[in-house]
C-alpha cells in the first residue's frame, strides 16, 4: 500500500465516522499486538495518525503527502 493509499483510505474513514475513527483505529492496534500481529498492529498504529492529522486539520486529504 502506498503513503497516498494510505492517505485516502484515512480520509475516508474519517468522512464516514468522524471523530470515533481515531478510537476505533488504536483499539485495533492494540488488539493487534496484543494478539501478536505485528504488521497489522503498526498498519492501523500509522493509520491512527494520518487520521489524527486529518482531524485536527494538519493534513489536507486532498493534496500530495510527503512523508519526513
Amino acid at each position: 500500500m502506498k503513503t497516498s493509499d494510505m492517505r485516502d483510505l484515512a480520509a475516508e474513514l474519517v468522512d464516514e465516522h468522524g471523530q470515533a475513527i481515531l478510537q476505533i483505529a488504536l483499539r485495533a492496534s492494540a488488539e493487534h499486538a496484543c494478539d501478536g500481529h505485528d504488521d497489522g498492529a503498526h498498519f492501523w498504529y500509522a493509520l491512527s495518525l494520518l487520521v489524527d492529522d486529518i482531524l485536527k486539520a494538519r493534513l489536507d486529504p486532498s493534496r500530495p503527502l510527503t512523508l519526513h
